[in-house]
């Protein structure tokens, strides 16, 4: 399968809406999919931190940093025990880094900038919660579809679309 969104908006846009931003990706996982998992921080990757190190199950944990290019939310430690704990993927509405060694990983990763600038962890973040990102509103336990063509959200689990 080279790209999934456009077969789902094709097939089910309207359970879809589409996080408008200038996505990159940064994972070796170019698509991914699967519950989502919230975490809310700026500048301090305490929280991303603390939920990867717990049981993914194919989840996607989606992270709401303001949209800050300061400082990396993510980096190849994280990201590394993010695949050890089963993740499927991280998206960073903000900044990763070690981006040549999350390019390597079984792991999908969207972000919008790369940093190389570590944060300072304060153990601020909140978890869980409902945030808005681009003008849409996304609550854990929704889910997210990501690939080339971009990242997009529905209530419901849908079908993937296998192609030939």
């Amino acid at each position: 399968m080279q790209d999934l969104l456009p077969d789902l908006f094709d097939e089910f846009s309207e359970h879809l809406q589409l996080l408008p931003a200038p996505w990159r990706q940064f994972g070796g996982r170019r698509i991914f999919y699967g519950e989502v998992v919230t975490v809310c921080c700026f500048e301090d990757n305490s929280r991303v931190k603390e939920i990867l190190a717990t049981p993914g199950h194919g989840k996607v944990l989606l992270v709401d940093g303001g949209g800050s290019c300061r400082k990396a939310l993510l980096g190849d430690l994280i990201a590394m025990s993010a695949v050890e704990n089963g993740w499927a993927g991280v998206v960073v509405q903000g900044a990763v880094r070690d981006v040549g060694t999350l390019a390597t990983l079984p792991l999908g990763v969207q972000a919008l900038f790369a940093v190389p600038i570590k944060t300072e962890r304060r153990g601020l973040g909140d978890a869980g919660v409902t945030i808005s990102i681009a003008g849409v509103t996304v609550s854990p336990g929704d889910w997210i579809y990501a690939d080339d063509n971009g990242i997009a959200i529905s209530k419901d689990a849908l079908p993937i679309i296998e192609q030939d």
